[in-house]
C-alpha cells in the first residue's frame, strides 16, 4: 500500500517497483492490480507496431519529445523478444531513447515477451495501469517486430500506428489480412530510401478496398532519424484521438479492452490449474501411455477437463 501511495504521488521508483512485482507475478500482485485500477485516470495509449527494423524506437523517441514540448507526461513500454533458449532479452529499444531517461516527465520500461505471442508482453496490461495511475497523459506501447498475425496491440491501444518501410516486398504484402488491417494511422518511415512513394501508394490502394470508413487511416511519410514528418504524424494521431472522443469510440474501446483483459485473466487461471493437474502422477502416467498408443491425447484431454470442472 505504501508503494501505491508513492506511485500516486508521482514517485518513479514506486512505478518501476510495482511494474516489476506485476511482471514477475510476485505474491500479492493481483491485489495490487485491483487497487491500482481504481486510481487510473484514462491515459491515452498509442501503439507503435510494424516489421523489424522499421525504426519504431526512433520514431517513438521523436514523438515523445514533441509531446514533452507540450508539457505532457509520457510513459513508454518497449517490448523486446525473449530468447526461446536462454529466456533472456536484450531490452535494447530503450538504448535508442537513452536521452529520454534523464527527462523527469518520461518513464521508460523495457519488457521481454517471455514467450508470450502477439507482439506484447504478458504484463503489458498491468504496466499500462501502473503508468496511468502514475499520472502519464500518454503511454506508448512499442511492440516487437511483428509478423503478419501478431495483432494483440489493437486490443491494447487507443490509436495503433503502423510503421512501414520501403523494400519489404511487392504490393501483395500491402493487402495481406492481419497486421495491415489494425492500423489507425500509417507512416512510411525511411522515406529518403528508394521505393518509399510506391510503398505509400500501395498502402493507400489497400485502404481503398474498404469504402465505408468512419475514420480513414491517414498515410504519411517520415524520416525518423532527422525528424522529418514527425509533426504530421503526431497531428494524425491527435486527429484520431479527437475523432474517437467526439464519437464515443473511446468508451467502447475501453469496454472491449476490459473484456479482453478479463478473458486473459481467466485463461491464465485455467492454464495454471491445468498445469497442476498435468503434474499429478495419475495424469503423467496417462500422458506417458500416449507413446505406446494405449491411450490417445484426446481422451487424456477429456479426463483433464473433467477434473478441471469438478
Amino acid at each position: 500500500m505504501d508503494l501505491i501511495k508513492s506511485l500516486l504521488e508521482g514517485n518513479k521508483r514506486a512505478c518501476a517497483r510495482l511494474i516489476s512485482i506485476i511482471e514477475n507475478e510476485q505474491e500479492g500482485y493481483f491485489n495490487i492490480l485491483k487497487d491500482i485500477h481504481k486510481n487510473t485516470k484514462g491515459a491515452y495509449v498509442i501503439g507503435i507496431t510494424g516489421p523489424p527494423g522499421a525504426g519504431k524506437s526512433t520514431l517513438t523517441d521523436k514523438l515523445v519529445k514533441k509531446l514533452r514540448e507540450q508539457e505532457q507526461k509520457v510513459g513508454i513500454i518497449a517490448i523486446d523478444p525473449t530468447s526461446p533458449f536462454s529466456k533472456g532479452a536484450i531490452l535494447g529499444d530503450r538504448i535508442r531513447m537513452s536521452d529520454l531517461n534523464l527527462d523527469p516527465g518520461v518513464f521508460i520500461r523495457s519488457m521481454g515477451t517471455r514467450g508470450y505471442l502477439g507482439g506484447l508482453s504478458k504484463a503489458t496490461y498491468g504496466a499500462i495501469k501502473v503508468m496511468d495511475a502514475y499520472g502519464c497523459d500518454y503511454i506508448f506501447v512499442e511492440t516487437v517486430g511483428v509478423g503478419q498475425s501478431e495483432v494483440d496491440i489493437v486490443k491494447t491501444a487507443d490509436t495503433t500506428v503502423m510503421v512501414m518501410v520501403p523494400g519489404l516486398g511487392d504490393d501483395i504484402q500491402a493487402i495481406k489480412a492481419g497486421v495491415m488491417e489494425i492500423g489507425d494511422v500509417f507512416v512510411v518511415n525511411k522515406a529518403d530510401k528508394e521505393g518509399a512513394k510506391r510503398t505509400s501508394l500501395e498502402i493507400e490502394m489497400m485502404l481503398d478496398f474498404k469504402k465505408d470508413w468512419d475514420f480513414r487511416p491517414p498515410v504519411t511519410m517520415a524520416v525518423a532519424n532527422d525528424g522529418s514528418g514527425v509533426d504530421e504524424l503526431l497531428q494524425n494521431i491527435i486527429n484520431h484521438k479527437d475523432y474517437q472522443e467526439k464519437n464515443d469510440v473511446l468508451n467502447r474501446k475501453v469496454l472491449q479492452r476490459n473484456k479482453s483483459e478479463i478473458r486473459e485473466i481467466i485463461h491464465r487461471k485455467i492454464e495454471d490449474k491445468i498445469q497442476n493437474i498435468q503434474n499429478e502422477k495419475e495424469v503423467e502416467g496417462m500422458i506417458i501411455k500416449t507413446l505406446s498408443k494405449e491411450i490417445d491425447p484426446y481422451t487424456v484431454s477429456e479426463k483433464i477437463f473433467n477434473k478441471l470442472i469438478k
